[in-house]
């Protein structure tokens, strides 16, 4: 499968303009991680990004006195990466695969670029990748809930 067919493929990318996808080629390429690779850790330079194929990643972030806890499996036509979108570029999260998995890589700095140039395509990956931003802070807050064992509702104040 070519790069621009992969891109077809993703559900991250259904619906965008055909004309964009051959551009978005030029910065993508197939990558395969086995299980236990360190994809990345919260606080380093965040300078790609990943449409997952097949597989799973796990994200986790560290928490004093707990190491790593994971908060979120990204799996087939998911999306891993939103820290190169918001300067400084750094993780947020980390990120370990859990099973062989293939994604296709993309280089921010040149995706980032590619944005500034076209104001269409860059208000829909916007759009696209605020999507992903939100449900992450919402695994994150959950995630959270069920370490520190805060009750599911909190009761009604006064």
């Amino acid at each position: 499968m070519t790069p621009l067919e992969m891109l077809r493929a993703h559900p991250f990318l259904a619906g965008l303009p055909e004309e964009w996808l051959p551009r978005l080629t030029g910065f993508a390429y197939p990558v395969v991680w086995h299980p236990g690779h360190r994809l990345f850790r919260a606080g380093q330079p965040a300078e790609r990004f990943w449409l997952v194929r097949t597989g799973e990643v796990a994200l986790d972030f560290p928490v004093s006195g707990r190491g790593d806890v994971g908060i979120e499996t990204i799996g087939e036509g998911g999306v891993l990466g939103w820290s190169w979108f918001f300067p400084p570029y750094r993780w947020q999260f980390g990120a370990v695969a859990v099973r062989r998995t293939t994604a296709v890589e993309f280089t921010a700095e040149g995706v980032r670029r590619m944005m500034e140039s076209d104001d269409r395509l860059g208000r829909q990956l916007t759009a696209r990748f605020m999507s992903v931003v939100v449900d992450r802070l919402q695994a994150s807050r959950v995630r959270l809930l069920d370490l520190y064992g805060y009750p599911a509702a909190l009761p009604p104040a006064g």
